[in-house]
């Protein structure tokens, strides 16, 4: 339904003129949804590690890297690097394999990147937030032989692996120069997981060259300088992360390596932007609009100084044009103003493969806009064949941007990458989006041809997540669906058949211990069975809404009594019906806002709603309706007594 509409919409909006850019190349004929990005030259046999030598060798003492306990110069990010590697290669790691990182965003985390590339082997992000059973998974579907990691930070399941400890001094060689190997631009950088359908997570193999086609043109069409700073706050398990770690490199530039889980915090995000007068950072719409409303009220300290910024990239989810209304009210205005630049891109095309600067204050759509350097985009029909320009179809992409393939799976490569799909193209990914291309050049992104669905930026197969729930001993069946909140927040529904009743919590908790919190449902809602049509298949738009729930008997009405918990428990419940949309009547002290569909960024919302009387932070320590009153009614007396 939500697919059939936006197709509806793309249909009845006028194109727009295009931004400023290179002129479309469009193929393979005239009037063909077929168009090319520039045609630059880009050094392929260039890998990512070597990016450094230029600013090494340049301005070996300037500031490259700064977090919350410590900074690195770029010759002790490089040297570091070189001794780390040295052990690395000691242990076995070299070309053609797989080291992987689990380390927490710090100086350390970087420097065990570069050294693995250094040492001629591609990372693979293992994330310690992950449920244990997903990252056992991962390190052995990657088949690392070594590890980086913290003493202790990962369950000893890992075999004969060799961990190695970024934080030990022992780790490092004495050797500080660079390791010799022979790799080149046609290795893998690395292999990032994603949600897969049959149930476990697939790699993506990246080769360097990829990577370098992709940064060079981030630095020709949005030139850093050497006054610019990155804030790299995506979590390295996402490929956002990729550029947000290495662009800088190409102008000398620094990045700032915000605290761990500050990404899900807007004023930890704005307090970092205005230390470290950021100039540069990303954002997943979602999380965009949560910074953008923080930061429109002023929340915490009387607003943070955010001139620094000059711009925003913004991708994971479609950005909308109310997404791009709020930035220029909140954000715009002045001629220092920062940009604001949608991207889109699957991780099977390293990273970014589209481009739009969001210009116009108030657009009626918001395009993904036109292909970067080396990249061609075909709309495509069900037989592979180029749609007459205007029309949908699915989004497939050629070029040099295009992954090797998923990590020991050889059939889904062959399904997903499609080898000579018509005559002069090679190679295309089949991305499973809709676009159709306008009349300016410019693509328009209209939903999936498929189940698939993205949660707070993270690719979802739903899939995966019935795959996990069918563990249960008592789950007989399952389908995951996404539905929007009254936020318009995207949300993961479970609908359960199961052979006897089960607890939404239990059912909840399984899925958290296998499942990273994304992919966890806000909502489990068990049936009889399932809805089937006529035919015997799943009937999806049968499939219930789900209810507000009721007060456990027993529990106190929130409504009930004037004195102050009992007004305290009013504003709570009538912040948390507001957010969730459900009646604030059906709450009582024992509900749970996670258990009622509340998420990481639902949270936001509900701060935003309390901001004169809770904190953030309270918000985030206590997930229950009835503490989080009786925290409230504590800081009004201790604003009391202070006064």
């Amino acid at each position: 339904m939500e697919q059939e509409r936006q197709e509806q919409t793309a249909r009845r909006h006028t194109p727009r003129p295009a931004a400023p850019g290179p002129a479309p190349d469009h193929r393979p004929g005239t009037g063909s949804s077929a168009v090319a990005g520039p045609r630059i030259p880009v050094e392929q046999g260039t890998r990512i590690e070597e990016l450094l030598r230029a600013p090494v060798a340049a301005h070996p003492d300037r500031t490259a890297v700064t977090s919350e306990h410590g900074s690195l110069t770029y010759r002790e990010l490089d040297r570091r690097a070189n001794r780390l590697a040295r052990t690395l290669r000691a242990a076995g790691a070299g070309p053609g394999t797989q080291v992987a990182v689990s380390v927490e965003r710090s100086c350390e985390m970087l420097v065990a990147v570069f050294a693995v590339l250094k040492a001629g082997a591609a990372y693979v992000p293992v994330d310690l937030s992950h449920p244990p059973a997903r990252n056992a998974y991962i390190l052995r579907d990657c088949r690392a032989d070594v590890v980086i990691t913290a003493a202790d930070a990962l369950e000893p399941s890992l075999g004969a692996t060799t961990v190695v400890d970024p934080y030990a001094p022992g780790s490092y060689d004495s050797d500080d120069s660079p390791v010799p190997h022979d790799g080149g631009g046609t290795d893998v950088a690395y292999v990032i997981y994603t949600s897969g359908s049959t149930g476990e997570p697939k790699g993506v193999m990246v080769e360097h060259r990829s990577v370098i086609n992709r940064l060079r043109w981030m630095q020709r069409v949005y030139p850093l300088g050497a006054e610019d700073v990155i804030l790299q706050k995506t979590p390295v398990g996402f490929d956002v992360s990729v550029w947000e770690l290495f662009w800088w490199t190409l102008a000398g530039a620094s990045v700032h390596l915000l605290e761990p889980g500050g990404e899900r915090n807007p004023d930890t995000i704005a307090a970092a932007v205005e230390a470290r007068r950021v100039t540069t950072l990303h954002f997943v719409p979602s999380m965009l609009h949560a910074f953008l409303e923080h930061t429109d009220t002023g929340t915490a300290d009387g607003g943070r100084d955010l001139s620094s910024l000059r711009r925003v990239f913004a991708s994971g989810e479609a950005l909308t044009p109310h997404h791009v209304r709020r930035f220029h009210q909140v954000l715009g205005g002045t001629p220092s103003s920062p940009a604001l630049v949608n991207l889109y891109g699957p991780t099977e095309a390293t990273v970014d493969v589209t481009h739009h600067a969001c210009t116009d204050p108030s657009p009626h759509t918001v395009p993904i806009g036109r292909p970067i350097d080396n990249v061609r985009l075909y709309v495509l029909d069900e037989r592979l064949q180029p749609c007459p320009a205007g029309e949908a179809g699915e989004l497939c992409i050629a070029g040099l941007s295009l992954a090797r393939g998923y990590l020991g799976r050889d059939r889904l490569t062959a399904e997903r990458f499609v080898q000579n799909p018509f005559p002069g193209e090679r190679r295309v990914y089949r991305t499973g989006d809709l676009a159709r291309l306008l009349p300016d050049g410019t693509l328009e992104y209209l939903g999936r041809n498929d189940h698939q669905v993205k949660i707070r930026g993270v690719r979802v197969e739903p899939g995966e997540v019935e795959s996990a729930l069918l563990s249960h001993p008592a789950v007989t069946a399952a389908v995951v669906v996404a539905r929007q909140s009254p936020t318009g927040e995207a949300y993961l529904c479970a609908y359960t058949v199961c052979r006897r009743e089960v607890p939404v919590g239990e059912l909840r908790s399984h899925a958290a211990r296998l499942l990273p919190a994304a992919l966890v449902p806000a909502h489990v809602l068990p049936l009889p069975a399932l809805p089937l049509t006529p035919n015997g298949k799943l009937d999806r738009a049968a499939l219930p809404e789900p209810a507000a729930p009721e007060s456990a008997p027993g529990e106190p009405d929130p409504a009930d009594g004037d004195g102050p918990a009992a007004r305290a428990e009013r504003l709570v419940a009538s912040a948390w019906a507001k957010v969730l949309g459900v009646p604030a009547e059906t709450l009582g002290r024992a509900d749970n806002f996670y258990d009622l569909g509340g998420t990481s960024l639902a949270v936001l919302a509900v701060a935003a709603e309390l901001r004169d009387h809770l904190r953030l932070s309270d918000l985030m320590r206590q997930s229950q309706l009835g503490p989080l009153a009786d925290a409230l009614v504590q800081r009004a007396s201790e604003g009391e007594r202070r006064s």
